[in-house]
C-alpha cells in the first residue's frame, strides 16, 4: 500500500522558507500570489493488505520520528498502488 505523508508547520509558526519563496515569487511580479507556506511530502511503500492497520502503523512513525509534533501537523493519503 502506497501511504503519502505530507507534513507541513502548524498555523502561527514562522515560515522563513515560505516567506523568501513568496518574496521571490512577487519580485518576479507574481503579485496575486498571497502566501507561500513551505510542506515536505514523504512517499512510503508499506508492506500492509489492511487500511485501517497501515493508518495506525504510519501514525505511530510519525508521531515517533517523522514530524515534529511541537510545530508541524501532517495529512495522510493512501492508495492501493
Amino acid at each position: 500500500m502506497k501511504i503519502v505523508v505530507n507534513i507541513f508547520l502548524k498555523n502561527g509558526v514562522l515560515d522563513p522558507q515560505g516567506k523568501a519563496i513568496e518574496k521571490a515569487l512577487r519580485s518576479l511580479n507574481f503579485n496575486e500570489v498571497k502566501e507561500v507556506r513551505m510542506a515536505k511530502q514523504l512517499i512510503l511503500d508499506l508492506d500492509e493488505k489492511d487500511e485501517l492497520r497501515a493508518k495506525e502503523r504510519i501514525a505511530k512513525m510519525c508521531e515517533e520520528l517523522l514530524v515534529n509534533n511541537v510545530i508541524e501537523d501532517y495529512e495522510l493519503s493512501m492508495s492501493e498502488k
